[in-house]
């Protein structure tokens, strides 16, 4: 009799025993699908700030490399008007001296 009382306390240890398993096994699933979801959700964020910070730096550049090809497009532009005027006065020059002439 006492033996199968023993037998009986043994197998409720058993169960019980397996019934934790099954709740840390269940528990520790879950804090995994947790952290994954976590880490692909921290993952889509980097990757959304590097893209940001991929576009602003563009724009920026971008509009650097257009002031700098405007002020360029100036300095040609006043260049050519001084060649212009300095080569219209030797022009002038000699048109006059061939209509006197």
């Amino acid at each position: 009799m006492e033996l199968i009382k023993k037998i009986k306390e043994a197998e409720s240890q058993a169960r019980q025993i397996i019934e934790h398993a099954k709740t840390q096994v269940t528990q520790q699933g879950e804090q995994n699908q947790q952290s994954r979801v976590e880490a692909f959700n921290s993952a889509g964020q980097q990757r959304k700030k590097a893209i940001d910070e991929s576009i602003a730096k563009a724009q920026a550049d971008g509009l650097a490399e257009v002031e700098q090809l405007k002020e360029q497009a100036d300095k040609d532009r006043h260049q050519l008007q001084e060649n212009a005027r300095s080569k219209m006065a030797g022009a002038t020059e000699k048109v006059m001296e061939y209509l006197k002439g």
